[in-house]
């Protein structure tokens, strides 16, 4: 089979293939080892977050970007425009990531780990809001350079017409 014949049929690079292979494998030797130590709690955990997720944080965060979608789509746009969404979505999905696995500690809802970290319970509210501004500072600088960048571009081309885009005809 030629790779443009494998490319065609899979959809993708025979790497990419070998990837899943290789994350399914770990994946399910994961869950063999964690069902053999404690099947009924991996069993419940698993459960629980499905609901979580499926019931009660889908639902949220897919109402947070529709909203931030419909704030960015009445915006007018003078000049080049870059897609904003993204910039948003990245450090608030990883904000919440680290809220969702650090919660306990965050809200003060733990017994205290002070014995094992050697740090307050007091710091960690503070710590994971100044990350989550560090990731939205850099999401901006991000978002700027590549405003900047586009902007220098299109003011190179001058009066040349933009190149058509997919599925336009010229």
């Amino acid at each position: 089979m030629t790779m443009a014949r494998f490319i065609r049929w899979y959809g993708s690079g025979p790497l990419h293939l070998l990837v899943l292979i290789a994350s399914f494998a770990l994946t399910g030797y994961a869950m063999v080892r964690l069902f053999a130590i404690q099947p009924w709690q991996v069993a419940v955990w698993f459960v629980g977050a499905a609901i979580l997720h499926d019931i009660i944080l889908l639902p949220l965060y897919s109402l947070a970007d529709l909203s931030a979608l419909s704030v960015l789509r009445h915006r007018t746009n003078r000049g080049p425009t870059v897609p904003r969404i993204n910039y948003l979505r990245v450090p608030a999905f990883l904000s919440g990531l680290l809220l969702l696995v650090w919660f306990p500690l965050i809200l003060g809802l733990a017994v205290p780990y002070a014995g094992d970290t050697g740090l307050p319970e007091s710091v960690y509210l503070g710590r994971w809001l100044a990350i989550t501004g560090v990731l939205f500072a850099a999401s901006a600088l991000a978002f700027a350079l590549r405003l900047r960048r586009v902007r220098r571009a299109d003011g190179a081309d001058g009066d040349r017409p933009a190149p058509p885009r997919h599925g336009a005809t010229p």
